[in-house]
């Protein structure tokens, strides 16, 4: 079965454009034109990517993006005209896990698309068995098989990307990577602007596992270098 792309823009020529693009890699397509058609699609209908425009009526992308986070971790990337970083800040706090703005690269659209799609189904099937294999660092558990973090013995809601960044530093305990180097694996691409992509998604990280995200007891900040998963007694 070829995977699914939900494209969402009230621009109805970009989303043609897009579903012919996307099409021609193999993808099959939806489209929706506001974020409330959006929502309606995904409780219907199995959707691995989101493409999802951040200007539109009824519900506006942004708000949308925080609806589909509540209940699934499928990649999210934002098309949007606004290109300055903090725009791209909010995206990505929000629950996106890439940003691409107007106007696009076609061949780079599709290669976001592939690269978010390729490591989203590497997680595997989160719900698969599959009990060898833990890395334990305190008080949480990598179930390396499953691709699940667990904190206090609870999973932790997690998205493809982020669970590849824990996964980066929890097979690292100790080891301090900075910002480029985890960007370039988790990413699979070269870093260009990385930082603030990288930052965003460690604070919602550390929002998901610490216990007080403000003084982090496991992913700590070392200035001027990177970050790096504090070890731990288990």
């Amino acid at each position: 079965m070829n995977e699914c792309v939900l494209v969402v823009d009230d621009d109805r020529e970009i989303v043609k454009a897009i579903r012919i693009l996307l099409q021609r890699e193999g993808y099959e397509v939806l489209e929706a034109y506001d974020g409330l058609q959006a929502l309606d699609i995904l409780s219907t209908r199995k959707v691995h990517l989101v493409l999802i425009d951040v200007m539109m009526p009824k519900l506006d992308g942004l708000s949308a993006i925080l609806k589909i986070r509540e209940r699934k971790n499928i990649p999210i990337i934002v098309l949007s005209a606004k290109s300055e970083d903090t725009d791209k800040v909010i995206g990505l706090s929000m629950g996106a896990d890439d940003y691409v703005s107007k106007p696009y690269n076609p061949q780079e659209l599709a290669a976001r698309v592939k690269s978010q799609l390729r490591r989203y189904t590497s997680l595997g099937d989160i719900n698969a068995g599959g009990q060898e294999g833990e890395i334990r660092n305190g008080r949480l558990t990598l179930r390396t098989e499953e691709h699940i973090l667990y904190a206090d013995g609870e999973p932790v809601k997690l998205t493809a990307t982020e669970t590849k960044i824990v996964e980066l530093l929890m097979r690292n305990l100790g080891r301090i990577f900075p910002a480029e180097e985890i960007y370039r694996r988790v990413w699979e691409e070269e870093a260009f602007a990385s930082e603030n992509t990288v930052m965003v998604h460690i604070r919602r990280i550390r929002e998901k596992l610490e216990i007080n995200p403000k003084e982090p007891e496991y992913i700590k900040v070392v200035w001027g270098i990177g970050y790096k998963m504090e070890k731990k007694e288990s």
